[in-house]
């Protein structure tokens, strides 16, 4: 399998295309944004803002998990730009103690108003199965409720611009700097919803459940509007990495000193990127489905983070990817317990979405890479699913 020549992503990770010197689109990408005038972009950000501020019952929505990028947008926002935002989570069900705890202390410090939504588990748990089967990924129902739900928020109560955090021109190719990404239904279609729209969902569930249907009711906080119905709204979906030079490990150098935010263990992840997906009880699963199908982890994706930003050798990288990439962690079991599958049925439906050149590991090797981290809140995981 083929490796760019500077950071550690493989030739099958998605959107990453190589060059006659074996290097990634993304590696190429982040070298033209030390280019960027940020001054100006951030010029270009005062502007937008102006036209917002003041003029509606809040000056914009922030999307939060609770995570490092979308405590810190909210933070320089609140801090930084003097906005009053409405903060909207969707919470997909898994979420962990110490982003819970770092949640409220963050609301509290900053004095911001909040919405939490928490949708049907049962609903949820087929929405899981079904794009595990279909895509190879379980995380369907995250991916969409983040996006859909805040901007169906924005259009029902008229708060017409969303500060997102991260652009994704940091860690894929499906935008690049001087795209200026925002959230639109192009967007969302290409790389948000796995190709499965939520009136498919509702039809596949209902296929795969006929004495358990679910209604179009159900499934509304999925549906993401039409671009005519944005259009007629005003909706401006906006990335805050757009204005401002995105640097993770100094916005977490930040968030911990003003905001007293914690990061946390994650399966699979060494311990010095305690910032990376700390939400999420599930994470570790997420990251060894992508090892399993695409031959890469967490690991890789956060070393070639800071490989790019000449924090860390290409060799030391490749080191911590052998160590952590690929161990099954933990979770696993009460991921197929949660979805009343075994791990034979699991593995069975990993190996059609295996991305070639890579192949899975054959099941011995998978049973000996068994990963030794615990996270310290586990227990909390197994009792919630029990």
């Amino acid at each position: 399998m083929k490796y760019c020549s500077k950071c550690v992503i493989p030739e099958t990770a998605e959107t990453h295309l190589f060059d006659e010197n074996n290097v990634c689109s993304v590696c190429n990408q982040i070298d033209k944004k030390k280019k960027i005038n940020w001054s100006k972009r951030n010029e270009d950000l005062n502007e937008l803002i102006k036209n917002y501020k003041d003029k509606y019952e809040y000056d914009c929505i922030v999307p939060f998990s609770g995570g490092k990028d979308s405590t810190f947008a909210l933070w320089y926002l609140v801090k930084k730009k003097n906005l009053r935002p409405l903060v909207v989570r969707f919470d997909h069900n898994f979420l962990r103690r110490n982003v819970l705890i770092n949640t409220e202390r963050t609301l509290k410090l900053l004095g911001v108003d909040f919405i939490n939504f928490k949708p049907n588990f049962s609903i949820v748990k087929k929405m899981m199965m079904e794009s595990l089967l279909r895509r190879g990924d379980f995380c369907w129902h995250c991916h969409v409720g983040i996006t859909a739900y805040p901007i169906n928020t924005a259009i029902k109560r008229n708060i017409p611009l969303l500060f997102y955090g991260e652009p994704s021109a940091e860690y894929s190719s499906f935008y690049k700097y001087e795209d200026k990404e925002e959230l639109d239904v192009e967007k969302f279609n290409r790389n948000v919803n796995l190709g499965i729209n939520a009136e498919d969902m509702l039809e596949m569930i209902n296929e795969r459940y006929p004495d358990d249907k679910i209604s179009k009711k159900d499934i509304e906080h999925y549906i993401f509007p039409s671009q005519r119905e944005i259009n007629k709204h005003g909706i401006k979906a906006e990335y805050l990495g757009n204005y401002i030079a995105w640097d993770v490990r100094e916005q977490v150098k930040i968030i911990k000193s003003e905001l007293n935010w914690k990061g946390d263990t994650v399966e699979g992840i060494p311990g010095e990127y305690d910032y990376e997906k700390i939400e999420c009880m599930m994470e570790g699963v997420r990251d060894y489905l992508k090892y399993l199908k695409r031959g890469f982890g967490r690991t890789a994706h956060l070393t070639s983070i800071d490989i790019r930003n000449n924090r860390l050798s290409r060799e030391k990288a490749m080191d911590l990817v052998k160590m952590y990439d690929g161990k099954k962690p933990k979770a696993l079991k009460i991921f197929l317990k949660t979805l009343n599958m075994s791990e034979e049925e699991f593995y069975n439906i990993v190996e059609k979405h295996v991305i070639s050149p890579h192949k899975l590991p054959n099941r011995e090797d998978l049973e000996r890479n068994i990963s030794n981290i615990i996270p310290k809140d586990f227990d909390d995981w197994i009792n919630k699913f029990n």
